[in-house]
């Protein structure tokens, strides 16, 4: 099967996509439009795009493993994804993802702003590679 992971953020949105057979993420887009009608639209259009089977949002979780308000905002996105485009939404603990994809680029050379725009794609394709792990 064939998916997008979403990393919601305030004004930057990552977006990666995968397939459950080989397990194989890539980083698609980072959309940068606050959250509201302009983001859902401009995902709806990735969407149409890759056109996958399912969608994955990266849950935001506090360090305890607890669900806070960041969290409550994901899960009412997926709930309105999922309703506005009739796809099964999937929810992935998303802790320490953005640090992971910090990590990724520590060595690679490019600058701040370089960095700054690929993070959030990096970020979703590290939350849809441990929503693979975790069907494994």
């Amino acid at each position: 099967m064939r998916y997008l992971s979403i990393d919601l953020g305030d004004r930057r949105t990552g977006i990666a996509a995968g397939d459950d057979e080989s397990c194989i993420v890539t980083p698609v887009a980072v959309v940068e439009v606050p959250r509201g009608d302009r983001l859902m639209n401009a995902i709806v259009d990735v969407i149409n795009d890759h056109v996958p089977d399912e969608l994955v949002v990266g849950l935001a979780m506090n360090m305890d493993g607890s669900e806070g308000d960041r969290a409550k905002i994901c899960r009412e996105f997926g709930l309105q994804l999922q309703q506005r485009t009739a796809l099964p939404v999937r929810f992935q603990d998303e802790r320490l993802t953005s640090f992971d994809a910090n990590e990724q680029m520590a060595q690679s050379g490019l600058t701040h702003g370089q960095k700054k725009s690929l993070r959030d794609a990096l970020a979703a394709a590290a939350i849809l590679r441990d929503y693979f792990e975790s069907l494994a």
